[in-house]
């Protein structure tokens, strides 16, 4: 990766780290925009999602909803389903809430400072920075994942990123080297610097235009900064679900309430502490109900899916009936059938797409 010094005079921070990004940025759609929906929409696509894997979305929402009142008159289910894959769902019907505001009740324009920007929801102080600086040229920094690491090994800045304390120094940092003419560039310069260069494993401290002061590369400190002691406690959860299947259609129900997969489509769950067989599931109500009425009984391969906060480990068990029963107990638990065509639409959490790839479609 390339860098080359404007001049021998001994330049800042901010502007060597924008010299580097005018020579080495990567060449995306959402950096030539000044458009605050486009923006928004890659910022919130991106904050856990590399951009090979968000670039595909990002398209893909512009072309569905091409404007925020495309967004804000959508069903709920067509958003869920572009966003399918992404995972952190709560992000998708925040972007929907935050599309019928500034649709209904603003004209379709949005907030101009990242004050007014942070009393919509799902929009947080990173994300606020990132559109009002880059769409509004205002003078507020970007702190987020990369700008730690950047910051905190450059300054040898030892205090806890997750510390109240620790946040309000990298904040005050950051928006003391930002320069007051260009803001999009200087953020969007550090963010792209601690992407691809100064990355998490193996930065390349070789040829760094920060090399020769950087605190981290002379102390040998890369891989002790940025500090963060908190560590995440990871919950073990046990899904086995029950896929009725007739006349080519399977039986899918609406998550509800407030969980992470609130509004999308799974199948009937049974939920356990431990890992069990199936012959240890056989007191639920439904699949004694469904006994009778079963040809056979398929098990599949257990599936993991890996969450921040926790882990779950499924196993989906088909079973094929030969006829109906009365419906009185599905319909209690909002059960419905639906062939291949409807559940192709239908916005499903991507552990359930995967066992429907590998089984049916």
């Amino acid at each position: 990766m390339k860098f080359e010094e404007s001049s021998s005079v001994k330049t800042s921070f901010s502007e060597r780290i924008m010299l580097w990004y005018s020579q080495n940025k990567r060449d995306l759609p959402w950096r030539n925009t000044k458009n605050p929906y486009h923006i928004w929409l890659s910022e919130v696509i991106l904050q856990q999602t590399r951009v090979n894997q968000g670039l595909p979305y990002y398209e893909r929402f512009l072309e569905l909803f091409p404007t925020v009142h495309h967004l804000a008159k959508a069903d709920e289910r067509e958003v869920l389903r572009a966003w399918q894959g992404l995972g952190y769902y709560s992000r998708a019907r925040n972007l929907h809430k935050t599309a019928k505001i500034i649709s209904t009740d603003m004209g379709g324009r949005f907030p101009d400072t990242s004050l007014k920007l942070l009393k919509l929801p799902g929009i947080g102080p990173y994300t606020a920075a990132a559109i009002s600086s880059i769409a509004n040229g205002e003078q507020v920094a970007v702190v987020d994942g990369n700008v730690f690491r950047v910051l905190s090994r450059v300054f040898g800045i030892h205090d806890d990123i997750g510390s109240n304390k620790g946040q309000k120094l990298f904040y005050g940092k950051a928006n003391k080297l930002i320069p007051h003419d260009r803001p999009d560039i200087f953020n969007q310069s550090v963010m792209e610097f601690g992407a691809v260069h100064c990355t998490p494993k193996n930065p390349d401290c070789g040829n760094c235009p920060m090399g020769v002061e950087c605190y981290a590369r002379i102390n040998q400190q890369q891989d002790n900064l940025p500090v963060k002691s908190k560590k995440v406690k990871v919950r073990q959860r046990f899904f086995y679900y029950v896929c009725i299947s007739y006349n080519n259609s399977l039986m899918m129900k609406e998550r509800k309430g407030s969980g992470i997969w609130r509004g999308l489509f799974d199948f009937y769950l049974i939920e356990r502490n431990e890992q069990l067989e199936f012959n240890d599931l056989l007191d639920d109500p439904i699949l004694k109900r469904l006994e009778t009425y079963s040809d056979h009984i398929e098990e599949s391969k257990p599936y993991k899916h890996i969450l921040t906060h926790q882990h779950i480990i499924a196993k989906f068990y088909t079973v094929h009936l030969h006829q109906m029963p009365k419906e009185t107990d599905f319909v209690r638990e909002g059960l419905a059938l639906y062939n291949a065509q409807e559940l192709i639409e239908l916005p499903k959490p991507v552990l359930i797409s995967a066992y429907l790839k590998d089984s049916f479609f």
